[in-house]
């Protein structure tokens, strides 16, 4: 399984970690950016990996910026991209369970790495659940 990630500056110092993390538990994980903590514009690398999830270059994703609110905006954008904002283990859960989310974002300015951390596993060990679940999000992209 090949993970992509991606930040702007407000959420480098999270996505290096989470990287890291992802690598040690024994995924491919390719760097969108940013590269640094300078100011950057999040659409760049938001759209680095929704590009790269829609090619299927990448399976899954992981991405932050300051609120979350901005890069999942953006990822949203892509037919297949289903970025969920996620400040909770619970929100991660049905994100997966429900949604079938395959790029989780978080709020860097508003957890802890910890907490980070903590909400990355629930998603990970989440499963879909299918059934009606799947009949809704076939139902989300305007065309095909």
């Amino acid at each position: 399984m090949k993970f992509g990630v991606a930040s702007d500056h407000a959420g480098f110092e999270y996505k290096q970690k989470i990287a890291a993390l992802l690598r040690k538990k024994g995924y491919e994980v390719v760097d969108f950016g940013t590269h640094s903590e300078e100011s950057c514009d999040y659409p760049d690398f938001a759209h680095a990996l929704g590009s790269a999830i829609d090619k299927g270059e990448v399976d899954l994703g992981v991405a932050f910026c300051g609120s979350g609110n901005g890069i999942c905006m953006t990822l949203n954008k892509h037919q297949s991209v289903r970025a969920a904002l996620c400040w909770g283990t619970e929100l991660a859960r049905l994100a997966k369970a429900h949604n079938n989310a395959n790029v989780l974002v978080m709020p860097a300015r508003f957890i802890s790495y910890q907490m980070a951390t903590t909400i990355l596993n629930k998603w990970l060990d989440t499963d879909f659940e299918g059934g009606r679940h799947q009949r809704r999000i076939d139902k989300i992209p305007l065309s095909k």
